[in-house]
């Protein structure tokens, strides 16, 4: 197997689209377990990635295994709609249980784009209305839809020339004038962008919805201000807009709640929720009110793969382990202490510029130490080091400058302080090589 395997190495670059296989590092395993990866060179990696915030209770944890293969004695596939199951059904009405507000109301697709897309077209046929506004710098997908409202960064609209919606600036409180309440002035500028857009670019009464990432994700890992996503809820309510939660990455424990939502209070009309939902498995949801799902009659959305058998009874495992786990309370514990640390490197490194952080979602922009700006050919040196050392992170941010920190929730300090003192490492070993003294 591992001359096959070698030679199919060789060959990706032919076998897949540039778009997917040139992704970073490309690290190639052959099992993963827990917070770990096994590499075909016969290291263990401590994976900091989650599969993208994903695997949020651990890789292949034994009881989402065993959930898969007792579901697979079943049922491999079920188009909702033609035949019913019992998994599906036990996981909209315990879904319903922990999602916030009346939310309780499901479409199960397969990934977060769907959930994305299926959320624009319910608000826009709910509303009758034709525009969606989002913010600057969110992720919502790739999809044409879902790309009409992403702006996460400009390749990804490339020649795709996306309709129908608007954009405003997201919360950012680093932009905020000395002297001036950071808080006071997200919330403020809110104010004044939504009246300059409709004042300028587009009435209230053609907007079906406002979309928002409650921490931006793709963009950055930008924590608002909870007053800002009150204002926002304020303004949607002042105008008849619905308000549209992407939780695809901040759901399902990842910010210390299982939703960001609660985190922050406030509860929108429609959520979009998948990656950490089933561990892994392709599944979503667009989720909703039972009042507003019902203005969406039968024939106007559908699917043939979406709430799989055996990915609902995943996604029942999952629900299972944090509450068993107190996965909720670790990941509030560990992302405390995991930025204690980091605050102690960005101490000693300075090419550390911000640390930014909610739960297990942590940031780490990365600086050119005498200009300040953002440094993504550092980053991805570091981040190569770094795996040198054993820790796979990965980047986000607009530029590329910002480490993504995003384990699966089950990590523990053991496993913290040991990927941080890799990455340590790394940052001491890259601040050589560019002349940096610590």
């Amino acid at each position: 197997m591992g001359k096959e395997w070698s030679y199919l190495i060789e060959k990706m670059s032919n076998l897949l689209a540039p778009s997917m296989a040139k992704d970073h590092p490309n690290l190639p395993v052959i099992k993963e377990e827990g917070c770990y990866y096994y590499g075909m060179d016969g290291k263990k990696y401590l994976d900091f990635t989650s599969g993208i915030a994903t695997t949020n209770v651990g890789h292949r944890h034994p009881k989402v295994v065993q959930a898969i293969k007792d579901g697979a004695d079943q049922l491999a596939h079920g188009p909702s709609g033609v035949i019913i199951y019992e998994s599906i059904l036990t996981l909209a009405d315990r879904l319903a249980k922990i999602l916030p507000g009346n939310l309780d109301c499901f479409f199960f697709g397969n990934s977060g784009t769907e959930a994305i897309e299926g959320a624009i077209k319910l608000a826009k046929h709910v509303t009758q209305r034709p525009f969606i506004v989002s913010f600057i710098g969110c992720f919502h997908g790739r999809s044409m839809g879902a790309l009409s409202v992403t702006t996460s960064k400009s390749k990804y609209r490339k020649f795709l020339q996306p309709t129908g919606s608007y954009q405003i600036p997201y919360a950012d409180t680093r932009e905020c004038p000395e002297g001036v309440d950071p808080e006071t002035y997200v919330v403020e500028k809110l104010e004044k962008d939504f009246q300059r857009l409709f004042d300028h670019q587009v009435t209230p009464e053609e907007v079906a919805a406002v979309i928002v990432e409650p921490v931006l994700g793709e963009g950055g890992y930008i924590v608002p201000p909870k007053a800002w996503l009150k204002k926002l809820r304020e303004i949607c309510d002042r105008h008849n807009i619905l308000l549209i939660f992407d939780e695809v990455q901040t759901g399902f424990g990842r910010t210390g709640e299982w939703f960001a939502a609660q985190t922050f209070d406030v509860v929108p009309d429609i959520m979009a929720i998948a990656k950490g939902i089933a561990n892994g498995l392709p599944l979503s949801a667009t989720v909703a009110s039972k009042e507003l799902m019902k203005q969406w009659p039968l024939g106007s959305h559908a699917t043939t793969f979406g709430g799989n058998p055996i990915a609902c009874s995943a996604a029942l495992a999952v629900l299972d382990v944090i509450e068993q786990e107190n996965l909720l309370e670790n990941t509030k514990k560990m992302g405390a202490y995991a930025v204690e640390k980091l605050k102690e490197l960005k101490e000693k490194h300075p090419v550390i510029g911000d640390i930014r952080a909610i739960g297990l979602m942590i940031g780490i922009e990365i600086i050119d130490p005498k200009t300040k700006k953002p440094n993504s050919d550092g980053l991805f040196r570091i981040l190569d080091l770094a795996l040198e050392k054993g820790v796979l992170f990965y980047f986000c941010g607009n530029k590329t400058e910002v480490i993504r920190m995003i384990p699966p929730l089950t990590v523990t300090k053991e496993q913290i302080d040991v990927g941080l003192k890799m990455l340590d490492d790394a940052l001491t070993i890259y601040e050589e090589e560019i002349g940096i003294c610590v």
